[in-house]
């Protein structure tokens, strides 16, 4: 299954790009990354960046970096606004001259997301998504998921927007157990697999907004309708009908 397989991906390419904003020097370059991908809970500031293809070593800081996340044609998928970083140590050198580990002190954010890490390579494989491929990671990975999405999304230039040419997105209930998994599966119906439209309340109601005007109207077919409402929060699906009557969009409940 794809899933399975994009879980065991490994990166033979420099996947994690640090450079300064404003100049775009490249301070790091390299194939995986450790303490960065962490629970809020974790404070230890040093990322470690294993198998590093290119090192700024003359460069020990930059007060506003950004980590890429790019394919192997280094093109950019994904950003992460990191703020102030500093050089730490530096490992030894392997045979093929790739250094086997680099750490920085990252003053700044992380990504809050541990599962990230695993769905940014499948991201950043060149391996075209299908449709559905969100179900394949575990339930309590769907927000990390939900997460690269919407980053990847905007890292693309991509607006808050509806850009499918249907009018109509279907929804089925049996596979939205988490809030997650529900805007997975609107994105998903929305825009095509890896799509975003939405990833709280907020942001459906500026997808929705962003869209009124361009194409056919929207309507949504939502399936097993009863089976979300026991599966979701019923608070947090009241919501959500009253945002889409707002917008005037047709859902059709099954």
């Amino acid at each position: 299954m794809a899933g399975e397989l994009s879980m065991t991906i490994e990166a033979d390419f420099p996947l994690y790009v640090v450079a300064d904003e404003e100049s775009g020097d490249v301070l790091v370059a390299a194939e995986e990354v450790e303490r960065f991908f962490v629970n809020p809970e974790e404070e230890s500031s040093e990322v470690v960046f294993l198998r590093a293809h290119e090192v700024h070593t003359g460069r020990r800081r930059t007060e506003d970096a950004v980590l890429k996340i790019v394919n192997r044609r280094r093109e950019k998928v994904g950003e992460y606004s990191i703020g102030r970083v500093m050089l730490g140590n530096t490992g030894m050198k392997s045979a093929d001259s790739k250094i086997s580990s680099i750490s920085y002190r990252f003053f700044g954010n992380r990504c809050e997301y541990p599962a990230a890490a695993k769905i940014w390579r499948r991201w950043a494989s060149g391996v075209a998504l299908e449709k559905g491929e969100w179900l394949q990671w575990p339930a309590s990975q769907h927000s990390a998921w939900l997460h690269v999405v919407q980053n990847a999304w905007f890292t693309s230039n991509h607006r808050a927007a509806r850009y499918g040419g249907e009018g109509v997105a279907y929804l089925d209930g049996f596979h939205m157990s988490t809030k997650s998994g529900f805007f997975c599966a609107l994105g998903e119906a929305v825009n095509g697999p890896g799509g975003y439209f939405g990833s709280n309340l907020d942001g459906l109601a500026d997808c929705i907004s962003s869209s009124s005007g361009e194409g056919l109207p929207m309507k949504i077919i939502w399936q097993n309708f009863r089976t979300s409402q026991e599966l979701l929060d019923r608070a947090f699906m009241e919501s959500t009908m009253k945002v889409m009557r707002e917008f005037d969009v047709d859902v059709a409940i099954h």
